[in-house]
């Protein structure tokens, strides 16, 4: 088993953590791999010496066969962007605030070593978004674990998002923009706006729109296979996948969004349960 590190490097506490943690593996003779910008600020703040035989690599999901994350739940996203389609399992080591995804505690993590090494461990499939981006300038395809999110771009102008699914009308969404959300994805931004919490293996899409023109218009669950296409008239707007934004000021683009034929490999222990995490993190055990 060869381990890949990875993390926010804008974290002061990452530092600490992973040099417990390479000395930890050196120790018992684990073998691991850092990431190459890991290593570089280690080696800048002296924690690792050019002397230290270690290794690194650019190319961290072919290197390694677990990739710990060290950071929040953007971090975790952000490792499954790099991971893409090689589907490499990804732990969380949560640095962050809530941790949804990243679940693993730091204080955790040298049991939870161990009980990877025994193999107590399961891996959990979740399900990824694919957005094609069709329009005059070319094609362009993006994907998501947690949501794509189309946005306006001004503040104070709300936009058109006309909306099919399987090619039939749905509706034109007159509002700030439109959340397409995955299960994963529905505890994130799609919650904050009043979408549904949806189980991770619950096979379905959420649509949430923010801020409607229209009080009747509400977040709609769509089955899995749906495939939604989405065209904004006339005006441009952000389209962001997992936080990766660019704006989009050609009309005749057509978005076309769909299951992805791979899946992001999460790490879990026996005992983590999704809705022990809901309890934990929603604070629903509490009055």
């Amino acid at each position: 088993m060869i381990y890949g590190i990875t993390g926010n490097t804008k974290k002061t506490e990452l530092w600490p953590a992973l040099v417990e943690l390479i000395n930890g593996f050196k120790t018992e003779s684990i073998r691991f791999v850092l990431d190459a910008p890991i290593a570089k600020g280690l080696r800048e703040r002296g924690l690792l010496h050019e002397s230290e035989q270690v290794a690194e690599s650019t190319n961290l999901p072919n290197a390694s066969d677990i990739i710990l994350s060290f950071g929040g739940d953007g971090t975790l996203l952000n490792t499954a962007f790099q991971i893409g389609a090689r589907q490499t399992p990804i732990l969380g080591v949560n640095m962050g605030r809530l941790g949804f995804l990243a679940d693993t505690e730091v204080a955790q993590l040298g049991e939870t070593i161990r009980r990877l090494e025994r193999g107590e461990y399961r891996i959990e499939s979740r399900m990824v978004l694919e957005a094609r981006l069709d329009g005059a300038s070319g094609k362009d395809t993006h994907w998501a674990l947690n949501d794509i999110v189309i946005e306006h771009s001004q503040t104070t102008q709300l936009i058109s998002v006309e909306v099919k699914v399987d090619s039939a009308p749905l509706t034109t969404y007159w509002a700030d923009g439109l959340i397409i959300s995955t299960p994963t994805g529905s505890t994130a931004y799609s919650l904050s706006v009043g979408g549904p919490i949806l189980s991770p293996g619950s096979g379905v899409v959420v649509l949430t729109p923010l801020a409607p023109h229209t009080l009747t218009v509400r977040p709609i669950v769509l089955p899995a296979s749906a495939v939604i296409d989405i065209q904004v008239p006339s005006q441009p707007y952000i389209f962001a996948a997992d936080g990766r934004s660019k704006i989009i000021e050609d009309d005749s683009v057509r978005i076309t969004i769909r299951r992805a034929q791979h899946s992001v490999k999460l790490i879990k222990m026996p005992e983590q349960d999704y809705f022990q995490t809901l309890r934990s993190k929603l604070r629903w055990s509490g009055r």
